[in-house]
């Protein structure tokens, strides 16, 4: 039989294990910092209310099928 785990030994799927994700990710102040919380809090609670919205329709039309039929 063809031992096939040798042809795999050597790949790592395209990633190195000494090899560390660098960022270079620049330097906020705390005003701007502040802001993006804000941004972040903002766009939440929005997507929040969609989703509310959104489920409470469909439940109400699935309440609304069942006792219609």
């Amino acid at each position: 039989m063809l031992d096939k785990s040798k042809r795999f030994r050597k790949t790592l799927g395209g990633y190195g294990k000494n090899d560390k994700m660098e960022y270079n990710l620049p330097k906020a102040t705390p005003e701007q910092l502040q802001e993006i919380r804000k941004r972040l809090k903002r766009e939440n609670r929005i997507m929040w209310i969609k989703v509310v919205g959104v489920s409470t329709v469909i439940i109400i039309a699935l309440v609304w099928m069942l006792f219609a039929s």
